[in-house]
C-alpha cells in the first residue's frame, strides 16, 4: 500500500532508540499514572458532596476567592514578567561585576517560600513591627510618615498586596533567567539590521526584541500563572482572611472536613489554569504576529 510504513522497516529503528524508550516508557508511566489517579478521584469527589461542582457558583466563598486570586494572578504574573524583563537586559549587558549581580539577583529563589513569608509577616507585623516603627517615626533617621500604626494584615488591600510582592520579589529569579536565555539567543546581526533601517533604540526592542522574545514570555506567562492559581504559602501566611483558591481548599479540606466541596474547588481550579493557558497562548500569538506584520 503506497505510503504505509512496513513493519520491517520500524525493526531498525527501534532497536537503535531502545535506550531512549527505556527512559521515556517509566516517566510516562510515572506521570500520567499519577495523573489518571488524581483526576479520577477529584472528579469521583467533586460530584458527590451537598454542594456538586455543577452549582459551585452559588457558594459565596468561592466566588469571593475566586475574585482574589485572578487579581491576585494578573497582577502578580505581569510583575514577575515585567521585573524579570527589566533584569534580565541590565545583567545581558557586559560590564565589571555582572557575574555578581546575577548571583545577587538570583539569591531570593534559594530562600524557602514559607522563610520569605515569615520574614515579610514579622516585618510588617502590628503594632510594633519594623516598618511600623519606621512609619511611625520610632527612629531618628527617619521621618515620622504616619500617626498611627498600620494593621497590614486587617486590609484585603494591603495584605494581599505584601503576598503579591513577597511571591514576586521570591520567583522572580525564574522569568529573569528564562528571559535572559531568550535574549542571549537572538543574534546580534538583527540588531545591526535594524541599525542600518534606522531603528532607535525602543524600534529595536519592538521589532526586533519583543517579537524574537515570544517564546520566552509565552512560557513565563504560562508558568507563572499557573504557580499564582494555585498559590499557597504567601497568602496562607500573610493573608489568612482573606482566602485564595489554594488556601480555601485548604481549610475546607482540614478545618471544615468536607472534602467533596474541597475537590469541587480543586476543580474549579484546574478548569481555570487550562483556560489561562490557553488564552495567553492565544494573545502571545496574536501579538506576536501583530509585531511581525508591523
Amino acid at each position: 500500500m503506497p505510503g504505509s510504513i512496513k513493519p520491517s522497516s520500524l525493526l531498525p529503528k527501534l532497536k537503535s532508540n531502545l535506550f531512549i524508550i527505556g527512559f521515556f516508557i517509566p516517566a510516562f508511566l510515572y506521570l500520567f499514572s499519577f495523573l489518571g489517579i488524581i483526576l479520577l478521584f477529584l472528579l469521583k469527589f467533586s460530584f458527590s458532596g451537598n454542594l456538586p461542582f455543577l452549582h459551585l457558583l452559588s457558594f459565596d466563598e468561592f466566588k469571593a476567592a475566586l475574585g482574589r486570586t485572578f487579581w491576585f494572578m494578573g497582577v502578580g504574573t505581569l510583575l514577575q514578567l515585567g521585573v524579570g524583563l527589566m533584569l534580565a537586559i541590565l545583567i545581558q549587558q557586559s560590564f565589571k561585576g555582572v557575574g555578581v549581580v546575577r548571583s545577587l539577583f538570583i539569591t531570593p529563589i534559594a530562600i524557602p517560600a514559607l522563610v520569605t513569608a515569615v520574614i515579610i509577616d514579622l516585618l510588617f507585623s502590628y503594632p510594633f513591627g519594623p516598618i511600623n516603627d519606621l512609619l511611625l517615626g520610632r527612629h531618628d533617621f527617619f521621618p515620622r510618615l504616619v500617626s498611627l500604626p498600620v494593621n497590614w494584615s486587617g486590609s484585603e488591600f494591603l495584605s494581599l498586596g505584601l503576598a503579591i510582592l513577597g511571591k514576586t520579589w521570591r520567583d522572580m529569579p525564574i522569568s529573569m533567567l528564562i528571559l535572559l536565555a531568550g535574549l542571549q539567543s537572538i543574534e546580534r546581526d538583527q540588531y545591526e539590521a535594524a541599525k542600518t533601517m534606522g531603528a532607535k533604540g525602543w524600534q529595536q526592542f519592538k521589532y526586533v526584541t519583543l517579537p524574537l522574545l515570544t517564546p520566552a514570555i509565552l512560557t513565563i506567562l504560562i508558568l507563572r500563572s499557573i504557580e499564582n492559581w494555585k498559590e499557597f504559602i504567601f497568602p496562607f501566611v500573610l493573608a489568612p482572611a482573606y482566602p485564595l483558591l489554594g488556601v480555601l481548599i485548604e481549610r475546607l479540606y482540614h478545618v471544615e472536613q468536607n472534602p467533596a466541596l474541597a475537590a469541587s474547588v480543586a476543580l474549579g481550579l484546574v478548569i481555570l489554569i487550562a483556560l489561562t493557558t490557553l488564552v495567553f497562548t492565544i494573545i502571545t500569538k496574536m501579538v506576536r504576529r501583530y509585531l511581525v506584520r508591523v
